[in-house]
């Protein structure tokens, strides 16, 4: 299959196919095909782009596809780009923003309960060799479950993820080579 060169003329279509093209499964060579014509087209166009959030578009989809990043990474993405472009609709982009500021602030409220839930163990008192990752823990959930209705599914992996640091830390920084020894027997019975 061959594409027609009139799509070129289409920058948005071209966008989209490009987009599309992310979704292929192995051995569909369409939709290879169009990854490589849109990623192609697509280059060459870029810096010729008067619409600055047109060019900021393809830029940042030519970056990161939207199959590739994090559901609502890319949303705050979007909604930057989609308010700069001047057929925008107020109330959607009024429903975006505030849908996102609802949820960041659920998720800066998790993090202070989680904050709470580590000080109150005084772990870092206890392994000051282990490194402080207990909201790059609970990021890494996050890309997984940011829903409001997984909350206990972050916080409880969370939690069982920053422990997980704390016995990589103890295995990598603190722990002698019998220690370590003692400790893998202990965990493989």
């Amino acid at each position: 299959g061959k594409f027609k060169e009139t799509v070129t003329n289409d920058v948005q279509g071209l966008l989209s196919l490009y987009e599309a093209s992310h979704l292929r499964v192995r051995d569909e060579e369409i939709l290879e095909e169009a990854l490589t014509f849109t990623i192609t087209h697509l280059e060459s166009i870029v810096s010729n782009l008067s619409n600055n959030s047109l060019k900021v578009e393809v830029t940042e989809a030519l970056s990161q596809p939207i199959r590739m990043t994090l559901p609502r990474m890319g949303a705050r993405k979007y909604i930057s780009i989609y308010e700069n472009n001047d057929a925008h609709n107020y109330l959607l982009l009024k429903f975006a923003k505030l849908d996102f500021n609802m949820l960041q602030k659920f998720h800066q409220r998790e993090l202070s309960e989680l904050t709470r839930w580590w000080k109150d163990l005084h772990f870092a008192n206890k392994y000051p060799y282990a490194r402080d990752r207990l909201v790059e823990c609970y990021f890494w959930i996050l890309g997984v479950y940011f829903e409001p209705k997984y909350s206990r599914a972050r916080k409880m992996l969370t939690k069982v993820l920053k422990m997980t640091s704390i016995i990589d830390d103890t295995f990598d920084a603190y722990a002698t080579y019998d220690e370590l020894v003692t400790f893998t027997d202990a965990i493989q019975r």
